[in-house]
């Protein structure tokens, strides 16, 4: 394929993506390989039975290693589950995940904030902001990893699902991993080679999510409810509970989603981690 031919190519991919994700597309998409790639991300559960390299999976977390960090701080780690033992009671933490098992490979992105407190250990200087901030920027340190993880992954080929679910046995999660105070995991990365091309989720439309100068949700309910009609689940949560929903669409199943309580002993593990959240 000629460089005429391939930035054609990838225009018409990017287009094509954005205009299934959110209905439009911004006009004049650009020949542009990577964004291409980019916009037709797609979250895999089904994977071959190969494995990943180990290799690889160094490379890949090297290359997301390398993304931006507040104040070149650093605040964030990757553990690689390699021990099978290990792997089997973290996949067991996280319920309902009947397909994860059979992912190849798992990584958990962590925050890190003790780092910098052993740097001021070592140099003898004050640590002058033990509040919020230190959670914060860690929390943030690694949520960009975690998105430079999938696009890594997914430019060598790769499939992945990142696993929020961790939190929900955090505690537990950190003691199977070894994390020491001020240590916290962020999220899973289930990752290998993907089974079929996964389906490409469409997003709220541009208008609800994409603001000039100044925020603007006058018209968030109207937006979401048209969003609604692109989205259709085929299973609905806590059907017993709520009876069953026609239509069933998005907003219906975040709002019985966040219905339940989750995760509401987090803020007391963060504590016991030795963050203080003022």
């Amino acid at each position: 394929m000629s460089g005429a031919d391939a930035n054609s190519d990838a225009a018409s991919r990017l287009t094509a993506a954005l205009s299934q994700r959110f209905g439009d597309a911004p006009v004049g998409a650009p020949g542009n390989d990577m964004l291409a790639r980019m916009a037709q991300h797609r979250s895999h559960r089904a994977f071959q039975d190969k494995p990943v390299d180990a290799a690889l999976i160094r490379l890949i977390s090297a290359v997301a290693l390398s993304a931006p960090s507040k104040s070149d701080l650093q605040q964030r780690d990757i553990v690689i589950v390699q021990d099978k033992a290990l792997r089997q009671k973290l996949d067991a933490l996280m319920q309902d995940m009947e397909w994860l098992p059979k992912a190849p490979a798992l990584l958990v992105v962590c925050g890190n904030n003790r780092r910098q407190r052993q740097v001021h250990e070592w140099r003898g200087r004050p640590f002058a902001n033990d509040h919020l901030d230190p959670f914060f920027n860690a929390a943030t340190d690694a949520a960009i990893v975690l998105g430079w993880l999938v696009l890594a992954a997914e430019a060598a080929g790769l499939g992945c699902c990142p696993l929020s679910v961790i939190r929900n046995r955090a505690q537990a999660a950190s003691e199977l991993l070894g994390l020491p105070d001020h240590v916290f995991p962020y999220a899973g990365l289930a990752l290998g080679w993907p089974n079929g091309e996964g389906n490409l989720t469409p997003r709220l439309p541009l208008a609800a999510t994409l603001h000039t100068d100044r925020f603007d949700d006058r018209n968030i309910r109207n937006l979401v409810e048209g969003y609604d009609k692109q989205r259709r689940y085929r299973t609905q949560r806590h059907e017993a509970e709520y009876g069953r929903a026609d239509p069933y669409g998005w907003s219906e199943d975040k709002a019985r989603q966040y219905s339940k309580p989750e995760r509401a002993d987090f803020g007391a593990f963060v504590r016991r981690k030795g963050f203080k959240l003022d």
